[in-house]
């Protein structure tokens, strides 16, 4: 039987159905043109256009942008993670950090590599009832594959009160 993040996960990389439901629910990461590109149960990547409403006034891609699709890049995991679990459980982010690199001035491929992590956390969190973090890294490169940002999202899960 299908596990329920799967209608997530295949939502996800089916570009007009995410489309869709950034536009109703991620309005801004639409209007960006987040895209995830591929996911399983362990990495996600999304990539992100440099384009004129995505840019700053240094002619590289604004670093808001890019905080918006190394999130997705993490959140996605977490989105089909949560819904696999057997209960409700409450996610967000409780922390980010970041680094950048260098300039932002192509599209930009964010990959997050940390799906195991945030499925351990979400277990961990069922078991014990309790609230529990977990720190995340989503890395940003350039169309030549040269890095250009480092961001640690630190993500708390918890189930909720029924």
């Amino acid at each position: 039987m299908p596990e329920k993040g799967d209608k997530i996960r295949k939502m996800a990389v089916n570009h007009w159905k995410m489309k869709l439901y950034m536009l109703k629910h991620l309005p801004m990461g639409a209007l960006a043109g987040l895209k995830v590109v591929e996911m399983d149960d362990e990495h996600a990547v999304v990539t992100v256009p440099f384009k004129y409403l995505n840019k700053n006034p240094f002619r590289s891609m604004y670093f808001a942008v890019q905080s918006m699709a190394a999130e997705l890049s993490s959140g996605i995991l977490a989105m089909a993670l949560v819904t696999d679990a057997s209960k409700p459980v409450s996610m967000l982010v409780l922390n980010m950090k970041a680094s950048f690199t260098k300039k932002a001035r192509t599209k930009i491929s964010f990959k997050c590599n940390d799906g195991k992590k945030i499925e351990e956390a979400i277990k961990e969190s069922l078991i014990t009832g309790e609230g529990k973090t977990v720190d995340v890294h989503s890395t940003g490169y350039d169309e030549q594959g040269d890095e250009v940002a480092k961001f640690t999202f630190t993500w708390t899960f918890k189930p909720k009160n029924p």
